[in-house]
């Protein structure tokens, strides 16, 4: 198989951009911070690991943090309580780690004290997770230096991690031997316009397999799901997100030959419900949108493009689809339905019902049956202006005339196409049905077509502020899922730039790209307690405890192409009111606090 690229910024981009980020991320020596003292010998960790069943992946321990976001239901909701409204002001900082130079978007997962951290330069580092002892680190060898993932997955006494190389390796715990290692095929063709294959997303291991999503960007064939034997590494099943043109969904593109469809990607980890044994995987649009732009008119085709912007149920053993619902379909602007799909049971219409919510870039949340797919409801957070109604039965969406690409005029469009939400996931209390979600406030002026541009319509996109813009372009918006009502609010100058993480403490965390990182009351959203990172914060922040203490950890200094962008783009519109946000001035380090 032959090695990716890496991947280079696209044009589309603001021109003082890659300079910006080059300083961001330009090498420099990095050091071991002090620790605290041990309160148990770190030799000792490795020893009293406990292999991780799949009754600790159903069930994860309070004071663990086993999979990406916490539990299957992706809900990123800590159930420990120590830091909590009355205590948070006490927060320090108890210890931090160093790591490497580069864009990244990692989660660290901890059990029985140890720390596993995806690092950028295809290190695995593996830490004592009460003082940031490293215990040890295992290097991938590739040619392909590209880092970026959201994580790595566990069960029994395996750590498993992907690489963008597209090889999966499962190394012993304790040891950091390799047990086996697993090289994803690929169709012989060749990528256009500088695509790429990826493994961003962290696996997820269901039913005895590991399920990975592999990103496929502007790849002919498109993206795709495998099932790995959790034992073995060995494929067993794969489902392709981009519709074959003799299967579901095959007659939804336009009658374009396979070799010319692309989309699709699968960055995102899935979710999983244990009880009905279902995954549940997002799909992102294609960039090649101009063989779609228009309906080629041809019998009993159309051009929605399924599987792009759909979520897919699959069962775990054999990924068999079980369902699928197509969030948007024809997607001219990037609005990418990938993320976070989040399980939880509601009252509807009298009735508890087992849904999936998840949100667009529109921040539009739409409301599935659990077991059917079937389409209950949608929430609109008040973001974008692009979609003009939507069927309340099927929740099919009808867009604005202003959303069609054309070649004579743009339109102010909401949001930018950076999105109003984008991979900073939402955390969710599954206790209270409490919904705390990351957004940024931001338009563009979308068009029109041509040469150079935004996907292969050529689309030309610059970021402009909403029409009521009173110069905050960040908001971390809570909701109610009980009355699917928008409660409380938090608006500043700079969008939160990472995930949220709330806790059983009443507590709301997240870091904003004016390098704090803040701890919010969640009754309310007062800001109680906040700290400076003195960099960007990037990843998804973490709660656990070890030795009967409870950490809040995060990662600064690793930002992704999107942190960079957003960074740039909001300096750009901040220079317009003669304001700007600091440059980072330290390391990339992981951030460890803890009550003193």
């Amino acid at each position: 198989m032959p090695r990716i690229a890496l991947y280079s910024l696209p044009s589309f981009l603001p021109s003082f951009l890659p300079s910006l980020i080059s300083s961001i991320l330009a090498p420099a020596i990095v050091l071991l911070f002090p620790t605290q003292a041990m309160a148990q010998s770190s030799a000792t960790r490795l020893d009293d690991y406990t292999p991780v069943s799949a009754q600790l992946l159903a069930a994860p321990p309070e004071q663990d943090w086993l999979m990406w976001r916490q539990n299957y239901q992706l809900g990123g909701h800590s159930p420990l309580d120590q830091i909590n409204r009355a205590s948070v002001t006490d927060l320090q900082l108890a210890w931090t780690a160093e790591l490497g130079q580069g864009g990244n978007m990692t989660t660290p997962l901890v059990h029985d004290g140890v720390m596993f951290i995806a690092d950028t330069g295809n290190v695995l580092r593996v830490l004592d997770a009460g003082t940031g002892e490293e215990l040890w680190q295992y290097t991938h060898e590739s040619d392909n230096f590209d880092g970026r993932r959201i994580g790595v997955a566990l069960q029994d006494d395996l750590v498993i991690v992907p690489h963008n190389d597209l090889d999966v390796v499962a190394l012993n715990v304790r040891s950091g031997e390799v047990l086996w290692e697993h090289s994803i095929q690929t169709p012989d063709v060749a990528p256009n316009r500088g695509g790429y294959y990826s493994l961003r997303a962290a696996p997820v291991i269901a039913d005895g397999m590991v399920i990975q999503g592999v990103g496929a960007t502007i790849v002919p064939e498109g993206g795709f799901i495998v099932g790995l034997d959790l034992q073995t590494g060995q494929e067993k099943w794969r489902f392709h997100t981009v519709a074959r043109p003799d299967g579901p969904g095959g007659n939804t593109w336009n009658d374009i030959p396979l070799s010319e469809r692309s989309g699709g990607s699968v960055w995102i980890p899935g979710s999983y419900d244990p009880e009905l044994n279902l995954l549940y995987f997002g799909s992102a649009p294609t960039y090649d949108t101009e063989p779609l732009r228009l309906d080629a008119g041809i019998e009993g085709h159309n051009n929605d493009a399924l599987f792009t912007n759909t979520t897919l149920a699959l069962r775990p053993q054999t990924g068999e689809l079980v369902w699928y619902y197509q969030h948007l379909a024809n997607d001219q602007w990037d609005l990418d339905w990938v993320y976070e799909r989040q399980i939880v049971e509601l009252e509807i219409d009298g009735q508890m019902r087992k849904v999936v919510l998840t949100a667009g870039k529109m921040a539009l949340y739409d409301v599935l049956d659990a077991a059917s797919g079937d389409y209950l409801m949608s929430l609109d957070l008040g973001i974008q202006n692009m979609i003009a109604s939507i069927d309340p039965v099927t929740g099919a969406k009808t867009m604005a005339a202003i959303t069609t690409p054309n070649a004579e005029m743009g339109n102010l469009l909401c949001p930018y196409m950076l999105g109003g939400r984008n991979w900073q996931s939402a955390s969710l209390d599954g206790d209270n049905n409490m919904l705390y979600l990351p957004l940024s406030e931001m338009c563009m002026m979308g068009g029109p077509i041509g040469d150079g541009g935004l996907l292969s319509s050529g689309v030309e996109v610059s970021p402009r502020p909403r029409p009521d813009s009173d110069g905050n372009y960040g908001r971390l918006q809570a909701v109610n899922l009980d009355t699917m009502e928008l409660a409380w609010r938090h608006r500043e100058m700079a969008p939160p730039g990472i995930a949220t993480l709330s806790t059983d403490g009443g507590l709301v965390f997240t870091g904003f790209l004016d390098q704090s990182f803040k701890a919010f009351d969640a009754a309310s959203g007062d800001v109680l307690w906040q700290t400076d990172l003195e960099h960007l914060p990037s990843s998804f922040p973490i709660s656990y405890a070890v030795d009967g203490t409870q950490y809040i950890a995060v990662i600064r200094g690793q930002p992704s192409r999107f942190i960079g962008s957003l960074y740039g783009i909001i300096n750009g519109l901040l220079a317009e009111q003669g304001k700007s946000l600091k440059t980072p001035t330290v390391n990339p380090a992981i951030m460890v606090y803890s009550l003193q």
